[in-house]
């Protein structure tokens, strides 16, 4: 990646976390209280979310994850990591796209950390990716997002929820989570 294209990115991922809810510059209390309200807004709206919760290991609840682009695009967001129903640390998100896209959208993200390895895994790796051992499910027009606990066997399973906007493209993107001090 080129320094122009370096810079570019930087600047539309700050762009976009200042956007977003629960951004750079909120507070612990803030993001603690947006995290609350997006896992409060996930188990209402996911009827097995809260039992796939309790068999995890851990939980990270990102509740705005803001993305827009246009051919060039990028997202950022902030959140906690649950163990216990407890935050334990924080993380960012961010994520770059290249390809056929056009448009700005946010929505919340859960990571369930199925097992203790997974779990360890995220917390040691400094700019952990979701990478093929995790299955995203997005919801579509209310319908059920497929989530059981019976076919709940990755180690890592994700749920994307409470999209506002429209993006619409075909991309290639990169993610990477970091711990952020809070």
């Amino acid at each position: 990646m080129n320094t122009i294209s370096r810079r570019y990115f930087a600047f539309l991922a700050l762009a976009l976390a200042a956007c977003g809810q629960g951004g750079i510059n909120s507070s612990r209390d803030e993001l603690d209280a947006s995290v609350r309200t997006a896992q409060n807004a996930l188990y209402a709206s996911v009827p097995n979310a809260r039992e796939v919760a309790s068999r995890a290991a851990g939980v990270l609840i990102m509740p705005s994850v803001t993305e827009g682009g246009l051919f060039v695009g990028g997202s950022y967001g902030e959140g906690a990591l649950l163990i216990g129903d407890a935050p334990v640390e924080y993380f960012s998100v961010a994520a770059a796209s290249f390809g056929l896209q056009a448009g700005f959208q946010k929505a919340s993200q859960a990571l369930f950390f199925m097992t203790p390895e997974a779990l360890a895994n995220f917390r040691t790796t400094d700019g952990w990716s979701a990478g093929a051992e995790t299955k995203y499910v997005f919801q579509e027009d209310s319908a059920s997002f497929g989530v059981s606990t019976d076919t709940v066997n990755l180690p890592v399973y994700a749920i994307v929820f409470g999209q506002s906007g429209i993006l619409a493209g075909a991309t290639i993107e990169g993610a990477k989570y970091s711990r952020i001090i809070r």
